[in-house]
């Protein structure tokens, strides 16, 4: 087969594109308005009370309540969305549109639909991401030059929930799965995995068993960077633990689509 000018990651993301365009005003709206509403909730109504205890400021490493929630607003937006976009989509692609099949007659391969759709997670994590970061940029305890590193964490550790549960949807032949994951694993860290607290505030086990995924990772890059308080050896190993998670998703499911679609 010839060679494609353009890398087929690329145009494999741009077919996502694509169908994007007829949605991308709700999904931009979505992405502003759910954020506004856990900073009202959360950061000012919570915050408000938070802010008036003994010792909460030192807990937090020196800044107000609202200020602590900026960084989980971020990632766990792009996790979720990271971890949506790789359950029904997938098996819809592969089981009711058909659309990876599609692809497969193409010269294109697994690689490329993986990496296509890893970049384009990476792409619309970015797009809520900077949304959220918009809504952050409204209210001064949250406005921040560091709100703009943090949405390239946010959309890295999005990539990050994408490829493993990518890996899972490609095998999974119903989607009863999808539910289980979000019950115990999406919605369990978004309360226990660091991002409205410190995870110091939780049990030992618990503690270990939250740092295994990279969402914790993310959060505390994405905090060090809109707090001011970046420490970069360890926010290399942080993201490099993040990366991990990215290549061993890729593999596997690169590996997984390639005995399903190319026999």
């Amino acid at each position: 087969m010839a060679a494609l000018a353009t890398p087929g990651a690329f145009r494999v993301t741009g077919w996502y594109l694509t169908a994007f365009r007829r949605l991308w005003k709700m999904n931009l709206l979505s992405s502003f308005v759910q954020p506004m509403l856990y900073l009202l909730g959360l950061g000012v109504g919570v915050g408000s009370l938070v802010d008036r205890n003994t010792g909460s400021t030192s807990t937090l490493g020196g800044v107000s309540y609202v200020a602590y929630v900026v960084p989980g607003l971020l990632v766990t937006t792009a996790m979720s969305l990271g971890a949506m976009e790789s359950m029904w989509p997938i098996m819809g692609n592969l089981k009711w549109q058909r659309g990876y099949h599609g692809i497969a007659v193409t010269p294109l391969e697994a690689r490329d639909i993986v990496l296509g759709h890893a970049t384009w997670i990476a792409f619309r994590s970015a797009v809520a991401g900077a949304a959220v970061a918009i809504a952050l940029a409204l209210f001064p305890d949250t406005r921040s030059w560091g709100l703009i590193p943090a949405v390239a964490v946010a959309a890295l550790v999005g990539v990050a929930f994408a490829t493993p549960i990518m890996a899972i949807s490609v095998n999974s032949e119903y989607d009863g799965a999808f539910a289980g994951i979000q019950r115990f694993y999406i919605i369990p860290l978004f309360l226990f995995g660091g991002a409205f607290y410190p995870l110091s505030q939780l049990p030992t086990v618990v503690q270990w068993m939250a740092k295994i995924p990279p969402l914790w990772h993310g959060v505390v890059v994405a905090r060090g960077f809109t707090t001011g308080h970046v420490a970069w050896w360890a926010t290399l190993g942080h993201l490099t633990y993040v990366s991990i998670w990215i290549a061993a998703g890729a593999i596997v499911a690169t590996r997984r689509l390639r005995r399903k679609l190319y026999p």
